[in-house]
């Protein structure tokens, strides 16, 4: 079982998206993802987001809101547990990532970048303003076979 956390970062309209290239044996290689990743011993998923987002970006996440949670099943994977943010609120500078290429992307543009089938669903319910849900993805490898959403 993996927990994580993925956060949409946004300013001016655009989500900070990492094009994932550059890790080695990467599930989500050259595919576009939020920030995030796996928590680390004794964390919160809030924990977990500031530090990935720092990590990753160079970012420092001020504010942030938990949308939903996501479960990720596949035939080739373990199961995955992920917490979901936005993030208006940040300081720094981006630095380079050593997971792939961040770049700021229009917000109605990502629906037709290369992202998991199921990442497109979960964002725009939040990009809709639906309230707290949780979804389950149940994956054939990179095939999306059925999903469940609970609102709450």
């Amino acid at each position: 079982m993996i927990l994580s956390t993925l956060c949409y970062i946004e300013k001016d309209g655009q989500y900070l998206m990492l094009h994932r290239t550059k890790k080695k044996n990467d599930l989500n290689k050259d595919k576009w993802l939020g920030i995030g990743g796996k928590f680390e011993e004794g964390e919160s998923p809030e924990e977990c987001i500031v530090r990935e987002t720092r990590e990753e970006t160079g970012l420092i996440l001020k504010d942030y809101k938990l949308h939903c949670i996501v479960t990720y099943v596949s035939t080739n994977w373990e199961t995955e547990y992920m917490y979901v943010f936005t993030s208006k609120e940040f300081e720094g500078n981006l630095i380079e990532c050593n997971e792939g290429d961040l770049q700021w992307v229009d917000k109605d543009k990502v629906a037709c970048l290369n992202t998991w089938e199921g990442d497109k669903i979960f964002l725009n319910k939040i990009q809709n303003g639906d309230g707290f849900f949780t979804v389950k993805f149940e994956y054939d490898g990179d095939k999306l076979l059925r999903y469940d959403v609970k609102e709450y």
